[in-house]
């Protein structure tokens, strides 16, 4: 069944035109908070301006069906410029995989993220040689780890300039350029030639999508019959309950602090991929596995499960205490004009972002790692 939601305007040119005037010629020679930090004034204010008017003096006991209705039809902008605020503020605080990870016990942080990686791929069955699609790659990391664990050739599809700019860059210090490739792509209307590839893959990616059906139509039509789709989805679970205000203020929460313009339940999700056509062979939310480390503990800042030096410099950067010293951090230096003004405005929201993923993770709300592994049939 297609979707009649229209896709939003593209304008690649002034994307371009403005990726430049906010990071400079020359994006890549900083990274992480540096670079959070020295951004161009007049174009943070532009892309702080665009994000916050889809949020600012508005609650969900106060916002409008207009208001839902424009953060739903200009889901481009809204994303592309969350992107523009945070990402490396995301690469400061948690590195090149913008994702989150199942927890065995004395597990450490980095070899968790890309345990999942490899077990999507596994999931999946990629192997040596497919031509496999990253929707929503960020900065290319998960797909330089599912290239290494299996050695299939990755094209990533993003809608932020910037993004896409340090995803090829890394491919190519790491010396993967010739199995990686980024390239710029709204998910809701894809470039691609039909059935060109052999698996596509999503890690808490298309929750950005304002309509399910819209980019899982758009995965659909590009992947060839008998290929596979694996998502780890983000999805508000069965226990959701819109008309409970608090239930609803964690939803918001995670709404304002992560670009997404509507959170659907796991429901939608599963029937999103049925109306387009795809046969689920696989679906669970791995959130719900019964791991003595929970998920959402480099947000909750439990030193107890910290297993090596490096996971002590990890969490202390995304814990409540590491997330307020950069706040402040980033406030003072504000203040001083030594960094754009509406930096501090953007760690807030983050911060928001991350209270209520914790909170929504602990209620049973919330599930970042809803896996579904599905078939276009032949």
């Amino acid at each position: 069944m297609a979707t009649s939601f229209v896709p939003q305007k593209q304008d690649r040119a002034q994307d371009a035109e403005f990726k430049a005037a906010l990071h400079g010629k020359n994006s890549t020679s900083k990274t992480g908070f540096i670079a959070a930090i020295s951004k161009n004034a007049d174009a943070q204010k532009a892309a702080v301006t665009e994000y916050f008017k889809h949020w600012d003096n508005k609650r969900p006991s106060t916002e409008t069906e207009e208001d839902k209705k424009t953060r739903l039809e200009e889901y481009a902008t809204l994303t592309k410029h969350y992107y523009n605020l945070v990402t490396d503020f995301y690469e400061y605080g948690w590195g090149t995989s913008f994702h989150f990870s199942r927890f065995y016990k004395g597990e450490a942080f980095k070899q968790s993220i890309a345990r999942h990686e490899h077990y999507l791929a596994l999931k999946m069955g990629l192997t040596a040689g497919m031509k496999v699609l990253d929707v929503g790659c960020g900065v290319g990391g998960p797909a330089q780890e599912i290239c290494r664990f299996t050695d299939c050739n990755v094209t990533g599809l993003n809608n932020n300039d910037y993004q896409v700019e340090r995803a090829n860059y890394y491919a190519k210090r790491l010396g993967l350029a010739d199995k990686l490739n980024f390239v710029k792509g709204d998910f809701m209307q894809m470039d691609f030639e039909p059935e060109t590839f052999d698996a596509v893959y999503a890690i808490e990616a298309t929750v950005h999508a304002p309509v399910l059906e819209g980019v899982y139509g758009e995965i659909y039509k590009v992947l060839k019959p008998g290929g596979t789709f694996g998502v780890y989805e983000w999805v508000m679970t069965d226990k959701y309950d819109e008309s409970i205000p608090l239930h609803r203020e964690v939803c918001y929460g995670i709404e304002i602090g992560d670009g997404i313009p509507k959170m659907y339940k796991v429901e939608v999700a599963e029937q999103a991929l049925k109306n387009v056509g795809f046969e689920i062979v696989h679906q669970e939310d791995l959130a719900a596995r019964k791991d003595d480390t929970p998920w959402y503990y480099p947000l909750s800042g439990e030193w107890k499960y910290c297993r090596s030096i490096g996971d002590l410099l990890t969490i202390f950067r995304t814990s409540w205490l590491g997330r307020q010293v950069t706040m402040k951090s980033v406030g003072l230096l504000e203040k001083l004009h030594l960094a754009p003004a509406g930096s501090q405005k953007v760690t807030e929201a983050l911060e928001e972002a991350a209270v209520n993923l914790v909170l929504g993770a602990k209620l049973g709300l919330f599930t970042p790692m809803m896996l579904f592994v599905a078939k276009k049939p032949l």
